[in-house]
């Protein structure tokens, strides 16, 4: 994953504040192969993309001038950069994936997990993005469990990362009393069915009842898409609501109080 054609290193850029998180984060990358060029100010590694492009752009979210969210935008609008990943460092932030994934940015990583940690998603991020999703890179045979602990792992992050690598085929969920299916075509979500409901609310369903549940399965079978098209709104306008929805009901309930 670390060589590019020529046979040279695979370039990333960190832009991170914290150098002491940044020289750990930059030798772990280094031994999953990268090169990495850092930069404390998101400016300057702006004006090395122009002539020294990175194959990706790992950026902390909270830097005092511009962060992941800011640079996304401004290089995601520029059609020289636009498919050029950034992927956001955060601090563990509640539905923060979603967040990043709303903001324009490609992944996005929590610092907390420590730097070897980052630095394996950020590689199996880039091979996903390269040779195509596949299921055993992002969990072992024994990995079949639902966790809302591990954003990179709960529900949203799975669809997502079958919309961002364009994939053809359909998610079989199994959670508790859940059992549904997510039919995708080339990234879009076109079918969903979930018990009665079929389309947009079997999507909210299926995401909510899956939110913060202890055990569940989840198996992605490529192959052929849905025939009839059901679900009309984007995923991440689907799950963004889902999750809207789930905060809604738990400040309402907070205000009720016990009885």
């Amino acid at each position: 994953m670390g060589t590019i054609a020529t046979g040279q290193l695979a370039k990333i850029f960190l832009i991170e504040d914290n150098l002491d998180f940044a020289k750990e984060l930059g030798e772990a990358l280094k031994k999953e192969g990268f090169e990495v060029v850092h930069a404390a100010q998101s400016a300057y590694a702006l004006t090395m993309v122009e002539w020294n492009p990175p194959i990706a752009i790992v950026c902390a979210m909270n830097l005092p001038e511009m962060g992941a969210f800011e640079i996304a935008r401004l290089l995601h609008a520029d059609s020289k950069t636009a498919r050029l990943p950034v992927i956001a460092i955060g601090e563990g932030e509640e539905h923060g994936l979603m967040e990043a994934y709303r903001a324009g940015c490609d992944d996005y990583v929590d610092r907390h997990l420590g730097a070897e940690s980052i630095a394996a998603q950020v590689r199996n991020f880039l091979r996903s993005r390269t040779e195509g999703f596949q299921p055993t890179q992002m969990l072992g045979s024994t990995e079949s469990a639902l966790s809302g602990n591990l954003s990179h792992l709960d529900l949203p992050g799975i669809i997502q990362m079958l919309v961002h690598s364009r994939q053809t085929g359909v998610l079989h969920v199994n959670a508790g009393a859940i059992d549904g299916i997510i039919s995708l075509n080339a990234g879009e979500v076109v079918h969903a069915e979930s018990g009665g409901k079929i389309g947009d609310p079997a999507v909210v369903h299926i995401v909510q009842s899956c939110n913060h549940v202890d055990n569940g399965a989840y198996r992605f079978v490529p192959g052929e898409p849905a025939a009839t098209r059901t679900v009309l709104r984007t995923a991440t306008d689907l799950m963004l609501d889902a999750l809207r929805e789930l905060d809604e009901g738990e400040d309402k309930a907070a205000e009720a109080g016990p009885r």
